[in-house]
This record gives structure tokens, sequence and C-alpha cells, in this order.
């Protein structure tokens, strides 16, 4: 496919980026119920991320409007501009899935955020384990060299957003 559109376009050059997935999970001492209420984007963070994540990804400011129905969406805001998410998925409890409608922010060039879901599976009674989905398309070339770079700091980014819920749950 991709050499019948570079044939029809002529000596431009075609770039296909394909979509990405990083899941990060993360066990909670609490019942499904209790995470779920607690449930937070990156944006709802009370405290700053850490130094290396301010360094690399923009910094959060917070959110206008809360979305907790299928289509709703809500603005994220940070240092320099801002996402609109729109919830795709609500299974209450199990599977809470949005999409990135609009994206007015720079992610270190050719990075473009297409959604992600939170998991919730519990593992026993009070134990439950939360897998944090981020999907993105990344056009940084060569990819064997830049997606595990970007891979380690959507992990990295997943653990600070898993453990600041998790402390927030826990101490509840």
């Amino acid at each position: 496919m991709k050499d019948t559109i570079a044939n029809e376009l002529g000596e431009s050059t075609v770039a296909v980026a394909l979509p990405t997935s990083v899941v990060t999970r993360m066990t909670f001492a609490a019942s499904p119920t209790r995470v779920w209420q607690g449930l937070i984007f990156y944006e709802e963070i009370q405290e700053p991320p850490p130094l290396h994540l301010r360094l690399l990804l923009p910094v959060p400011v917070g959110t206008e409007g809360r979305i907790s129905r299928v289509g709703g969406e809500v603005k994220c805001l940070y240092e320099g501009g801002h996402l609109v998410k729109r919830v795709m998925r609500i299974e209450p409890g199990e599977l809470y899935e949005f999409e990135v409608a609009e994206q007015a922010l720079s992610l270190g060039g050719g990075m473009r955020l297409s959604g992600g879901r939170y998991t919730l599976r519990e593992l026993a009674v009070g134990q439950t384990e939360v897998a944090l989905e981020t999907r993105y398309v990344s056009t940084r070339w060569p990819r064997w060299f830049w997606k595990p770079l970007e891979g380690s700091v959507c992990h990295s980014f997943h653990r600070c957003l898993l453990s600041s819920m998790r402390r927030k749950i826990e101490s509840q």
C-alpha cells in the first residue's frame, strides 16, 4: 500500500505512522469499587510531576469539566496547550476508555495522542490490578530507536499517575 501511494504521488516521500500502545499495571490494596471512585487523569494529580517528567512532557495545569458518561468531554490544560478527551466506553468498576478528540499541544515533535484506558481487575478481596494504557502515533524516525525511548517515558508517566492514585485511594 505504501508503494502504491508513493507511486500515485510521484516523487513525494510517504511516511506511514503506525499506532503504538503502552500499558503499565499496578496493584492497589483496595476494592475495584474504591479504585473506580478514585480514577483521575494526569492533569488532576495534586502534587507536581517528578522533575524528569516536567522536563520531558508538557506540565499539566488542570482540567475544565468532568466526564462521567459516554460522549462527555473534558479539556485538559497544560502550560503551552491543551487536549480534549472524550469518553468512548464505560463499564463501571472495570473499564474507562477515552479518545483524544483534540490536541493543541506539542509532545516533542511528531507525536499525536489518540487515547487511553483504565482497566480494573479484582485479584483477591481488597486487591485490584489497574492497567493504564496510552495510545499514540509517532512519526519520529527511526522507530527502532525512538519507540523504546517513548515507551520508557510513557511507563514513567503511568507510574507517576498510578502511584498518585494509589496513595490517594489507600489513604482513605
